[in-house]
């Protein structure tokens, strides 16, 4: 696995909606504020995300099979580590207790994008609502906004691509990362991440940060969770809980 892809694994110490049945016992968690067509998005949603580390099992891969299947990220390379991957699985263990976590790292959807300060042609870019995305219309593949992301949450395509999702543009020779499934999110679905996960145990919530009576809100004032790097102060949209 590459540098980039564990940089995490030496940050060990770092310090609502309406239910949907989709199994039985399992319920998930439909976003209510689907954005119509043709309509800016609204600065008075900010969308984020929860990860239950406790949860999370690191033994399933449900949430980046999903994310792949969701975000036509099927090609096959002849380097894995050029290979695009939205979401991954980052493995910590605390040296001193030996107690370990499995969390899925994306990109965070930070307040404060610094991919967004480095981009030169505007491609890199933060909706009102707190999703950030890359504009691969304009990307010119400088991949500035790739070392300036501490999450090394972004790829660069490598090669052509074939059978992509219409919804989910991808190129070569562009930057590209999660996007919160934002063609599902504005139709008032989950991101596909999210809606596997719940099958598999439910480690995740998504909602809107900015309203109280969320679920993502109300557990985030009830438990203890985390902004990865929070010492950068780019307030992140995902936090995790248990690390």
């Amino acid at each position: 696995m590459s540098d980039r892809r564990t940089f995490l694994t030496a940050a060990a110490g770092l310090g609502a909606m309406g239910a949907m049945a989709v199994a039985p016992g399992v319920h998930l968690i439909e976003v209510s504020q689907a954005r119509p067509a043709g309509e800016p998005a609204s600065g008075k949603v900010r969308w984020g995300m929860l990860i239950d580390t406790n949860a999370c099992s690191s033994s399933c891969t449900d949430c980046v099979s999903a994310c792949a299947a969701e975000n036509g990220i099927n090609e096959k390379m002849a380097n894995p580590r050029q290979g695009s991957q939205w979401i991954r699985k980052i493995e910590l263990k605390d040296p001193r207790s030996g107690r370990g976590h499995s969390l899925p790292m994306m990109c965070q959807h930070c307040e404060n994008p610094p991919c967004v300060d480095v981009c030169p042609t505007g491609a890199s870019m933060k909706r009102a609502d707190g999703i950030v995305l890359v504009d691969r219309h304009i990307c010119i593949g400088c991949r500035y906004c790739m070392m300036a992301c501490p999450y090394k949450a972004r790829s660069f395509v490598h090669q052509p691509l074939t059978e992509q999702n219409p919804e989910v543009p991808r190129g070569l020779g562009c930057v590209e990362a999660c996007t919160f499934c934002v063609h599902r999110v504005d139709k008032g679905q989950m991101p596909a991440c999210v809606e596997a996960c719940a099958k598999a145990g439910g480690a995740m919530i998504f909602g809107d940060l900015n309203d109280p009576n969320s679920e993502i809100s109300r557990r985030i004032a009830q438990v203890a969770t985390t902004q990865v790097r929070a010492d950068l102060k780019l307030n992140p949209g995902v936090r995790y809980q248990g690390i």
